[in-house]
């Protein structure tokens, strides 16, 4: 079993920075009593959300279609299909009232991550409850829910088996060419909209959107980006990021937008975007989304209103008795406020009429592949290429401050302070450990093995040494595994190895298939990473920096860096930001990052994909940077298996 006795410190540290922003958010908050005031702060929110979401498409043709209709008594169901970008098909149904004789108000409705997408059984009821009251709906399948397989022919695909994984997928892919998957999943709904705004049948002037969880995180996205709208009541997603955090709740990539905690912003910022028009939020006693959170956010949306000037109705509350769910109770307190705003009467609708999922397809073998739709993995690996043709001949010196500004890396680094902590013994290994202190809070531990015993209590450092970077944990490739790079280091030079940040003694899981789960604690680290605006693999970098510093401070004239792995992407950026390398060696690295930007699955954790990366470089022009000095041994392909 491997040590982790750190487990918590990255998630302690980042609470810790965390509860410092939000502090200032809520002092600033606090003086916001005019609305000159208010006007202020909703143009520095909006500015930040535009940062996030980028880049935004150009909108091109729909080529929108109904390819069907499913008649029922008072209302029917015309199933359509538009393309959100060229060739990216999406599904979607629009619920008509048969007995409309004008323009009527209208909803958008955001799915869920439940897998049928728009067919499951609780996004027809809310779209029946509204559609008898007099809404024109229009619910649309999200990315690989639904009909939007976009793995369609793969035959190894256990990966992404479930859509949470499938959208962290993407997410990490996008990461590479500086996109973002939450724009592309708000895009679709944009585009969506526009749909919806083209019918005759609808009343531009009341348009409402709504969705529960991962519909609930995209109606409130939806509503800070597109000005169209004029009513919203997100379901079971509203909360703060700080109590996701501190209940050590991962969510989809989609819902960690790039920057927005470091630009100070909290979830209940995405509806202060369009204040003082009215919103809903709605939540349940018992969801995973802690309910302290979304009565915190419903505070201050209503004191950021009553600033305004905005009527006391226009923001509103309603918390469910069930767990997580848009269930009857959430969904009529949905419509009452929808009918409210938009002027109409509440019609009852607690008949709902449930069609099965193949009654809705829009495509009839229920896959857009089957129409040809392009999937997302073949468009990010077009924009990779695109920008491999964008960067030639980019001069070294800006190879290397484009990384230095992706990695986050600060100009200068202060020298660490150490200490000293029991010592390891491995049957007759014996290893001292020393801990790192590269930021307040954060501790990497830097292990060495040795023969004499007297000297496991003091850092004395070799004129010429190595440092080893393992893939996950020094204990695993030292002692457990024994891997055999550092068992030949070990008897030709004196070997320090290496747990950055979250690997080894912090690593936030003890299983290592845990860690390695596309919905883990890593992951979900990674994702505050950029949402603080601090890249994790950058943070991680510079543990390895400052740790160089240290052993530079105590001896060491020459430092040569050895990395498997995980350890080989920190041990190649280490080197390019550090004067005294003497030599690298890259085992079991990537190849390329435009190789895992062009396979449709890639088994390497989120935390390695540097954000915007090939838009800069890619691994080839780091390696040509560094010259003869590097050795690559056994490189890994996108699965983490020997390349063949």
């Amino acid at each position: 079993m491997t040590r982790n006795g750190y487990q918590h410190m990255v998630l302690d540290h980042y609470v810790g920075v965390l509860r410092e922003v939000y502090a200032e958010r809520a002092a600033r908050l606090r003086g916001i009593i005019t609305p000159v005031h208010a006007e202020v702060y909703q143009a520095e929110v909006r500015d930040a959300i535009a940062r996030a979401f980028s880049p935004r498409p150009e909108k091109t043709d729909l080529r929108a279609r109904v390819v069907g209709v499913v008649e029922c008594p008072t209302y029917r169901i015309e199933k359509v299909i538009f393309e959100s970008r060229p060739g990216f098909l999406v599904t979607a149904l629009l619920y008509i009232p048969a007995w409309l004789d004008g323009p009527a108000p209208c909803v958008l409705g955001a799915c869920g991550h439940a897998e049928s997408g728009k067919g499951y059984a609780l996004y027809q009821e809310f779209a029946q409850r509204l559609v008898q009251s007099g809404f024109v709906v229009l619910v649309y399948d999200p990315i690989n829910q639904g009909e939007r397989d976009q793995y369609c022919g793969l035959t190894d695909r256990e990966c992404v088996a479930d859509c949470c994984a499938a959208h962290n997928m993407i997410g990490k892919q996008l990461e590479l060419v500086g996109d973002f998957f939450g724009m592309w999943r708000a895009w679709d709904g944009i585009r969506a909209l526009d749909y919806l705004l083209s019918r005759p049948e609808v009343d531009p002037t009341r348009v409402g959107v709504t969705g529960n969880s991962g519909g609930g995180t995209m109606s409130t996205w939806l509503w800070a980006l597109d000005e169209r709208f004029t009513m919203a009541a997100p379901s079971c997603f509203i909360t703060s990021f700080l109590n996701n955090l501190e209940n050590e709740l991962p969510s989809d990539v989609e819902q960690c937008p790039p920057g927005v905690i470091g630009a100070g912003l909290d979830m209940a910022d995405f509806l202060i975007a369009q204040a003082p028009k009215p919103v809903l939020l709605l939540g349940q006693d018992y969801d995973f989304f802690d309910r302290r959170g979304l009565r915190m956010a419903h505070q201050e949306v209503r004191q950021f209103w009553k600033a305004m000037g905005a009527p006391d109705g226009d923001v509103d509350l309603f918390i469910g008795s069930e767990g997580h769910g848009y269930f009857a109770p959430n969904q009529r307190a949905m419509v009452e406020f929808f009918a409210r705003q938009a002027g109409v009467p509440v019609v009852g609708a607690d008949a709902i009429d449930v069609h099965t999922e193949e009654s809705l397809f829009v495509i009839p073998p229920g896959n857009v592949g089957a129409a040809g739709s392009v999937p997302a993995y073949r468009l990010i690996a077009e924009e990779a290429r695109r920008l491999a043709q964008d960067r030639r001949g980019q001069p070294a010196e800006d190879v290397r401050a484009g990384l230095k500004q992706i990695l986050a890396l600060p100009d200068e680094r202060p020298l660490p302070h150490f200490r000293v902590p029991r010592p390891i013994r491995s049957g007759d290994d014996v290893f001292a450990r020393f801990a790192i202190e590269t930021e307040p809070g954060i501790r990497t531990v830097l292990w060495k093995q040795l023969a004499d015993k007297d000297h496991l209590f003091t850092l004395d450092v070799e004129s010429e040494v190595a440092l080893y970077l393992p893939h996950v944990s020094s204990e695993i490739d030292l002692v457990d595994e024994r891997d055999a790079l550092p068992e030949v280091l070990m008897r030709t030079s004196p070997l320090y190895s290496l747990d950055v940040r979250g690997l080894g003694e912090s690593r936030p899981e003890e299983d290592s298939m845990d860690f390695f789960a596309s919905y883990g604690m890593d992951y979900m680290l990674h994702a505050y990473g950029v949402m603080f605006g601090r890249s994790y693999l950058g943070q991680r970098v510079y543990d390895v920096l400052c740790t160089m510093d240290l052993l530079v401070q105590q001896g060491a004239e020459v430092i040569h860096l050895y990395g498997r792995g995980q350890g080989a992407v920190l041990g190649l950026f280490a080197a390019l930001f550090h004067g005294c390398v003497g030599g690298v060696t890259l085992k079991n690295g990537p190849r390329s990052f435009a190789e895992w930007a062009e396979t449709p699955l890639v088994a390497w954790p989120a935390a390695n994909f540097p954000r915007g990366t090939l838009k800069v470089c890619d691994i080839a022009d780091c390696i040509g940077l560094l010259g003869d000095s590097v050795h690559i041994i056994e490189p890994w392909s996108p699965d983490m298996r020997p390349a063949r």
